[in-house]
C-alpha cells in the first residue's frame, strides 16, 4: 500500500511541479537568475520529501509549494514595473572589456578572475584577449563577446550600443561608458520631439541615430 501511495505522489507531484514551472513563466535553463535557481531548489526539496514521507499529509508540502508560486510571479509582475527591482532579483550586465581594454575594477566587484575570463573566452572559441572588442558579463554568468572587426583600428571607434533608457529610466551607467551625460540626452530626444522621457520604453542611440520606441497608450 505504501509503495502504491508513492506512486501516486509521484505522478500527482510531478503533474503539479511542471504546472507551477510553466506558471513561472519561461526561461533557458542557462539563463536562471538566483531567484529561479532558489525557487527550483526548493521546490524540488518540498517535492522529495512529500513523496518520501506518505505519513504525512500531502497540502502540508502543497502550501509551500504553492505559495512560492505565488511569491515568484508576484515579484515578476513587480519586476516588469520597476527598473529597479528588476535590477535587484535580475542583477544587471557588467562590462568586463571596453574598446579593447579590461575593466579590473569591474571584474573584482564581480568576484570575477583572470581565469574565468580567459576560459569563457576559450569557449567562445576567441584564442587572444587582444582579439577582444568588447565582452559582457550577463546576470546569468554567460560572457557575451564582440571581437575587433580589425584588430589595427584604434580604440575607442566601436560602441556596444547599449540601451540609454529602459522602461523610462535613464540608465546613466550606459551613458557614463559612452562618455555622455543624462543632460544631452534629454536635450537631443526634445530635438526629436519627445518631450518626457517617462514616456519612452527603450531607447538607443547608435552611428549617430537613436531608436526610440514610447510607452503604449492604453487602450
Amino acid at each position: 500500500m505504501e509503495i502504491v501511495t508513492m506512486v501516486f505522489r509521484t505522478i500527482l507531484l510531478y503533474f503539479i511541479v511542471l504546472v507551477i514551472f510553466r506558471l513561472m513563466g519561461k526561461r533557458e535553463i542557462g539563463e536562471l537568475s538566483i531567484l529561479d535557481l532558489v525557487v527550483f531548489i526548493m521546490l524540488a526539496e518540498l517535492a522529495v520529501v512529500a513523496i518520501e514521507n506518505t505519513n504525512d499529509p500531502l497540502h502540508h508540502s502543497l502550501v509551500p509549494m504553492i505559495t512560492l508560486l505565488v511569491i515568484q510571479i508576484g515579484l515578476a509582475l513587480w519586476s516588469l514595473k520597476s527598473n529597479r527591482m528588476r535590477n535587484f532579483l535580475d542583477g544587471q550586465p557588467t562590462v568586463i572589456i571596453q574598446n579593447g581594454e579590461i575593466r579590473e575594477k569591474e571584474m573584482q566587484k564581480q568576484r570575477y578572475n583572470f581565469n574565468d575570463l580567459l576560459i569563457q573566452l576559450r569557449d567562445k572559441n576567441v584564442k587572444d584577449i587582444a582579439d577582444v572588442e568588447f565582452a559582457i558579463l550577463e546576470p546569468s554568468g554567460k560572457l557575451s563577446v564582440f571581437e575587433k572587426k580589425n584588430n589595427t583600428a584604434p580604440f575607442g571607434k566601436e560602441s556596444l550600443n547599449l540601451p540609454y533608457i529602459i522602461d523610462g529610466v535613464v540608465q546613466e551607467e550606459h551613458l557614463a561608458l559612452d562618455h555622455r551625460t543624462t543632460l544631452w540626452l534629454r536635450q537631443e530626444l526634445k530635438k526629436l520631439g519627445y518631450q518626457e522621457i517617462k514616456n519612452i520604453s527603450y531607447c538607443t542611440y547608435n552611428n549617430g541615430t537613436f531608436f526610440v520606441d514610447k510607452v503604449d497608450e492604453p487602450k
